[in-house]
């Protein structure tokens, strides 16, 4: 099943914002993810991106340059990561979480930021999703329901479900909203939670062995982006553990994973590529609404609910934009 769209995409600007001195049809973009290059591979990215990209006439290796760096799920190299960039003299970056669009802030206030980011006002990056106000925009992930609805499919997969673990990463800004909305959707679903928080690759073994511990029937894991670069690592961690997960972004249903719930990763890079398509000709980012997901994309992995032992209800199925079997 394919996959349904949920961006909206933006009119265009009248504002100008200045671009550096370059021919007319010659751009350079730098791509600073915080993810490793074999994730945004896996979750869909980096083609999203470059496919959008050229349907609005940007061509790699024509007429645009694109300056890749990656963390492979280390923050601490984000700021260099970001200076490098900024270095270069690139038209806009394009980004993809709050550890890296604060390297990017604190590096530049001129260059165009576009982001896939979680919630770009509370964590004080723009001052508003209709008018940003500043050199960054994009699209945010977040949504009111979307904590509690990962929590319903995981009742409904796993019958008698009473306690869940929940990993987050604790220095994400967006992790203490979901966490309070998956708190709010367990008490009205009578299901206890467990939390364990790893805010770094080298900090997943004591999370792993705190979700054991606790003999929890399910787990959610947060959409995060060093979790996204560690998501065979992640996978491999719940079939060991024989625990059906929830994750945000089909790429972990594609590896393995039980089921996925969150905005279309794909989807999204797309919808950056027609931000910095706007930008490229002209538009001021400041003046870009920043959009947020209205659609999103679930998916379930029969051959992994089989190794389970769960029988997948025809209404999951029947609810799933995809099916892995």
């Amino acid at each position: 099943m394919r996959r349904r769209a949920f961006i909206a995409l933006i009119a265009g600007a009248t504002a100008v914002w200045p671009l550096v001195a370059r021919t007319e049809t010659s751009r350079r973009l730098g791509l600073l993810l915080s993810t490793s290059a074999q994730a945004a591979k896996a979750l869909g990215a980096l083609e999203a991106l470059i496919q959008g990209l050229q349907e609005r006439g940007w061509i790699e290796g024509q007429n645009l340059t694109i300056e890749y760096r990656f963390a492979d799920g280390k923050e601490d190299i984000l700021p260099k990561l970001a200076a490098e960039l900024v270095r270069l003299r690139v038209d806009a970056i394009v980004t993809d979480s709050s550890a890296a669009i604060k390297a990017l802030k604190n590096a530049t206030q001129t260059v165009p930021i576009v982001a896939f980011s979680a919630d770009p006002v509370a964590s004080g990056f723009v001052s508003s999703l209709s008018r940003p106000g500043g050199n960054i925009t994009g699209i945010s992930l977040l949504s009111a329901d979307l904590a509690g609805r990962r929590l319903q499919l995981l009742s409904e997969m796993v019958p008698g479900l009473t306690r869940v673990s929940v990993l987050s990463n604790p220095i994400n800004p967006s992790h203490f909203a979901s966490l309070e909305q998956t708190q709010a959707a367990a008490q009205s679903l009578k299901i206890e939670l467990h939390v364990a928080e790893a805010r770094a690759p080298d900090l997943f073994e004591s999370a792993f062995a705190a979700i054991s511990a606790a003999r929890t029937g399910a787990l959610i894991v947060l959409q995060d982006a060093m979790f996204s670069s560690e998501y065979l690592r992640l996978v491999a961690f719940a079939a060991t553990e024989h625990l059906p997960a929830l994750f945000a972004e089909k790429g972990f249903v594609e590896a393995g994973g039980l089921m996925a719930y969150g905005p279309s990763i794909p989807v999204a890079f797309g919808g950056l590529a027609a931000y910095v398509d706007k930008i490229f000709r002209g538009a001021n980012p400041a003046e870009l609404p920043i959009e947020q997901p209205t659609t999103f994309e679930f998916a379930i992995n029969l051959k992994t609910a089989k190794m389970l032992g769960l029988n997948v209800p025809d209404k999951l199925l029947s609810t799933a934009d995809e099916v892995i079997e």
